[in-house]
């Protein structure tokens, strides 16, 4: 017992000894700004690391009269005048003045698909005529686009460079979404939570370098740096002698100004995270820097600047793009088919999901391309960031469902990168998180021998495959999981060329990752579960699906209970493309409740390379698929939502619902139940509700199935057969909920300078509802909605209520319930700026149908209560209201009998809002077309038929557990060990004077973390330890028994007791 004690004590000793090296080394001050004048960008307590907030807005408007003519081709410049010419004579137009914008930048001595027209007084049969031309591919205005920078002190206080500071856990947040929409970067030195609610805890030190905390350091031993990979960072250009870089190869100025420094800071701060070489270290400090100067000090840019800029990258053979900027305009054209032709030149291109979080649906672009590294961002506490965008894509609207992005997360708040001039600072944002991912892919691409590997979609599926998934999240959130480098390492350096999918299985019963699909059971008789799911093809940059997937469900788990229908990209191009899963529930599960269970298997096929013997390659991947199927709800508890007649930013001008948000004056979130709409959908579920969504005409749903049909926010034209139909509908039981908006003529041609903007383009088409759209629906019961603007707060029920900017109700049938509030008139506000109270305006109707069996209505004038994007009061309680109205036929007594019930206004008093002349809304409308006069409704489109994919049962148990680490063909992550690491330290170039020599790394230790050699090798000091003490023990006592007795001689202490235990071999101060 006495021995054991003794082990105890010296085991104890020895790991006392290791474990102070380890964690509690002190840390050592940043070294303070030389000179007497402080940069602007430093610390203004001297330190070379100054803790900012950086508020960066993004917006763009069309430019008057220049146009970007694209060309099927690259051409010389005296072709593409030739062509140009050519194609504006044919147009016989005299007055037609026009010349091609001359070039000023490297890309003037090369051929070129596109140039700059500056036409004027140009007219649409010109602009026709130009794209009648053969070698003309598309004409398109030209487009400035506008990013504010603003630098301001950070909330917390000032502290050394290389100091821990402590940041407070909790955040202040005042609503569910920031009044002033931001855009790719952010504060500094701020924890932004996910608002779950979490117990107290310690607080956390902010963690040193974001490239150790990954682990690059991991790498850095290994030899591998980033050596040989050409990385481009397109942003705000950076200064010749900046201390921290080593091998810029070139930097080149896109913009109108005659400079290539950085006079904001933020393209040195991203260059920083990729390649800074001390201090505040970035991934890869030998790649190969390429500054693209893409925006002036005046943080403008402009389209034609990024192809310019895109095509030298191509030509240069770059490997790797950072492309810390984005917006909402995925169908800006020339912008998306040049990163597309990027891609296809095998630059891996990683950019910024969005700073527009919490909110979902507001992903940005191009990081919402299948072909780009989409990133969000998290916090050093593993939270997903409050800013960082959410999905779903919402390019695929109405008809189908949003794809899953971003593709990966990680750090992105407060972290450390390069100054202006020198020195570090913190920074958040996603602009912060798609550097730290575009340095980690460099260094990455530098540690495979065979480069001819390398591709967008070969480094995307590493990169996911690897992810860590984060628990509690759901993948609109964090997409595959947070970036795990040494973890993607393995997986590169065991690549074979192959095609995989994202997500790679489809549970509809994992919550919370696979939300909504999780969210809610399908059913016999439900609109079909559309799963978007992103074929990834690291075969080559084209591809194709050989035959048709194949469905294969299991019959033990329930597979014959389901119907599967598919449908793909006929080309996948350029290295991926899409895969749409439509799920059902086959007649006979009517009455069913269980789980069933299949696959679905396809088999891609890419051409070999020209050097290869083989002529195609091929790749078979397996989606596994799981769904929850209940019995079909009964009508009363079935809501649907009407997705097809909302109508999005881009490709129109679209106002937002709320006026008051000047600052964010586009409708671009899709309004889908699983966007903007998202905290409604949520709400109704758990009230027992099932939604289903609407993306085809009214004539193609059976209204018997449902019990509501709910309208919000429709800024879409009806055709005549729809209207024919609801009332049919709802003369056979079907009810109906109407949340309006705004919609005013006057004030619609005011709004247009909001974005201080003149341009017809930007002139909306819409209100924020489509109101004389909605009353021709309505019509025919009596009812109708006026232009009025109102807004204000009110008390409706014991509930605390906001009006924004909505209409009233103009006409309502006499034996209605009619509610009526007193509100400002905001229209008056608007274009006056004159102020009035105007009483009694009727916001809200109940009305029961007088058929037999009919449906019943109701009409609410504002749908900001129920919106995510601006919403400041709920109003969920009065849709619950509504909802067992319209279902069960019961009228809630706070409503009629309320004190605010009026008599139903007749519409006598004031003409029915008419449609704006001269409007554009056929351009973007599913329902009009260009008619001479007035647009007509096209012809009605047919209802979506799906093709039910033959089944191939397979009589075998399928798989428990479908979430796995996605393995890529036979590489198995455990066992594919790391090499042995050696000693190593990037080379760095000789100090200049005054320059700090400090790797900014004390003993390589990071905080809260063990050194990797020093964590392997504490069990083996203390295994060691522990055998000498037994040894020493027992030769002492031997000793004892064979010598007579003595005085007792001291014992000396050993020696290996007295000595240091070393730290790692990673570089020290």
């Amino acid at each position: 017992m006495l021995l054991f004690s003794v082990l105890a004590s010296v085991v104890v000793g020895l790991l006392a000894g290791l474990l102070p090296a380890v964690g509690t080394e002190p840390e050592q001050g940043a070294k303070p700004t030389i000179g007497s004048t402080l940069d602007p960008l430093s610390s203004p307590h001297g330190s070379n690391c100054s803790h900012l907030t950086l508020k960066l807005e993004f917006s763009s408007e069309v430019v008057e009269h220049e146009y970007i003519v694209a060309f099927t081709g690259y051409f010389s410049a005296k072709a593409r005048s030739l062509y140009i010419s050519s194609a504006l004579r044919s147009s016989r137009d005299r007055q037609l003045e026009w010349h091609i914008v001359p070039r000023e930048n490297p890309a003037s001595d090369f051929p070129s698909d596109f140039e700059l027209v500056h036409i004027r007084q140009a007219s649409p049969s010109s602009l026709l005529t130009l794209e009648d031309h053969p070698y003309i591919k598309r004409v398109t205005p030209q487009r400035k686009v506008f990013r504010t920078l603003k630098y301001v002190s950070s909330p917390e206080p000032a502290a050394p460079c290389n100091a821990k500071p402590v940041t407070p856990k909790w955040q202040s947040w005042q609503s569910s979404r920031p009044f002033r929409r931001t855009s790719l970067s952010l504060g500094s030195g701020f924890w932004h939570a996910t608002g779950r609610h979490s117990s107290r805890r310690l607080l956390r030190a902010i963690p040193r370098h974001v490239a150790q905390i990954l682990q690059a350091d991991v790498l850095w031993q290994m030899g591998h740096t980033g050596s040989g990979v050409k990385v481009a960072v397109f942003d705000t250009g950076l200064s010749e002698k900046h201390p921290h870089f080593k091998n810029v190869k070139e930097r080149t100025n896109w913009t109108n100004e005659k400079t290539l420094d950085d006079g904001l800071g933020h393209g040195t701060f991203v260059a920083g995270v990729i390649a800074s070489m001390r201090e505040c270290q970035g991934f890869a400090p030998d790649s190969e820097l390429h500054i693209f100067r893409v925006f002036t000090n005046n943080q403008v840019s402009y389209t034609s600047w990024f192809l310019d800029a895109f095509n030298y990258a191509i030509l240069k053979k770059i490997d790797v793009l950072n492309l810390s900027i984005g917006g909402p305009d995925f169908m800006d054209h020339p912008f998306v088919d040049k990163v597309w032709e990027l891609t296809a030149n095998k630059v891996i291109m990683v950019s910024a999901i969005g700073n527009d979080g919490p909110l979902y649906g507001t992903l940005n672009n191009p990081a919402d391309q299948m072909d780009v590294i989409g990133v969000g961002g998290i916090d050093f506490e593993d939270n997903i960031a409050r800013f960082s965008s959410r999905g779903m894509t919402t390019w695929e609207l109405p008809g189908g469902y949003g794809r899953v992005k971003p593709d990966i997360v990680t750090y992105g708040s407060g972290v450390r990168g390069s100054g202006l001039k020198e020195g570090c600072r913190s920074l958040s944002g996603t602009s912060v998180a798609s550097p730290v991912v575009a340095g980690a892919v460099t260094l990455l691409a530098s540690t495979v021998l065979n480069r001819e590997l390398v591709n967008p979609a070969s480094m995307k599926q590493a990169l996911i495959a690897s992810a860590r998934r984060l628990p509690g999240v759901n993948m609109f959130e964090q997409g595959h999981g947070k970036l795990d480098l040494i973890r993607a390492y393995q997986i590169l350096n065991s690549y074979r060329p192959q095609a995989s999918l994202s997500p790679s299985y489809i549970d509809l019963t994992e919550c919370p990752y696979m939300w909504p699909y999780c969210s809610q059971p399908i059913y016999y008789g439900g609109m079909p579960t559309i799963v978007n799911v992103t074929i990834l093809n690291g075969m080559g940059v084209t591809g194709r699906i050989i035959d048709k997937p194949i469905w294969q469900p299991y019959l033990p788990q329930n597979g014959d209970h389901i119907d599967v229908a598919i449908s793909y990209s006929p080309v996948l191009w350029p290295w991926a493309g899409y895969l749409a899963v439509s799920i059902s529930v086959a007649k006979k599960a009517a009455s069913w409740e269980g789980v069933a269970q299949g696959h679905v298997m396809v088999t891609v096929a890419s051409p070999a390379e020209n050097d290869s013997d083989v002529g195609e390659l091929t790749s078979t991947v397996k989606l596994p698929i799981k769904v929850k199927i209940v019995p079909t709800p009964p009508r009363s508890k079935r809501v649907l939502w009407d997705q097809y007649h909302n109508l999005r930013y881009p490709p129109g001008y679209f106002p937002r619902d709320n006026l008051r948000m000047k600052n964010d004056p586009l409708d671009w979130n899709g309004d889908h139940i699983h966007t903007n709409f998202r905290d409604m959908y949520q709400h109704l579920r758990s009230m027992g509700y099932f939604v289903e969504v609407l993306g085809a005409p009214i004539t193609c749903f059976d209204a018997s199935q449902y019990g509501t049909l709910l309208m919000v926010d429709s800024e879409e034209e009806y055709f005549p057969e729809e209207i024919t139909k609801l009332r049919r509908d709802v003369d056979n039981g079907l009810s109906l909920i109407i949340f309006s908006d705004w919609y005013n003529t006057s004030v619609m041609r005011k709004v247009k300078f909001y974005d201080e903007n003149t341009r017809q383009w930007w002139m909306p088409d819409t209100g924020g509802a489509n109101v004389p759209a909605l009353n021709d629906l309505i019509s025919v019961w009596g009812m109708a909605f006026s232009d009025g603007l109102y807004e204000g707060d009110f008390s409706l029920a014991d509930h605390d209520m906001y009006y924004a900017s909505g209409c009233s109700i103009a006409r309502f049938p006499e034996d209605g319930i009619v509610i009526a509030k007193n509100l400002k008139d905001q229209g008056l506000e608007v274009l006056k700026q004159e102020t009035a109270v105007v009483e009694g305006v009727p916001i809200l109707g109940l009305y029961q149908t007088p058929s037999e069996g009919g449906g019943r209505i109701a009409l609410y004038g504002d749908s900001n209560c129920i919106d995510d994007s601006h919403r400041q009061k709920d109003c969920f309680w009065l849709l619950d209201a509504l909802l067992q109205y319209t279902s069960y036929s019961m009228t809630p007594p706070s409503l009629s009998h309320s004190h605010s019930r009026v008599a139903p206004p007749t519409g006598s008093e004031h003409p029915l809002p008419q449609r704006l002349e001269g409007n554009h809304l056929y351009r973007y409308s599913k329902v009009l077309e260009a008619h001479l006069g007035d647009p007509k409704p096209r012809p009605l489109p047919a209802c979506p038929h799906l093709s039910w994919a033959k089944p191939q049962p397979l009589n075998e148990t399928a798989p428990s557990n479908l979430w796995k680490h996605q393995k890529l063909l036979s590489v198995d992550l455990d066992k594919v060990a790391l090499p042995n690491v050696k000693s190593y330290r990037p080379q760095v170039r000789p100090l200049s004077p005054g320059e700090s020599g400090a790797w900014d790394i004390p003993g390589g230790i990071m905080p809260g973390r063990y050194n990797q050699e020093v964590g392997q090798t504490i069990p083996v000091f203390a295994f060691l330890g522990a055998m000498v003490v037994l040894s020493f023990f027992v030769v002492q006592l031997t000793k004892a028994k064979s010598k007579p007795k003595r005085r007792k001689p001291r014992i000396k202490r050993p020696t290996y007791l007295q000595q240091q235990t070393t730290t790692g071999k990673n570089p020290t101060v």
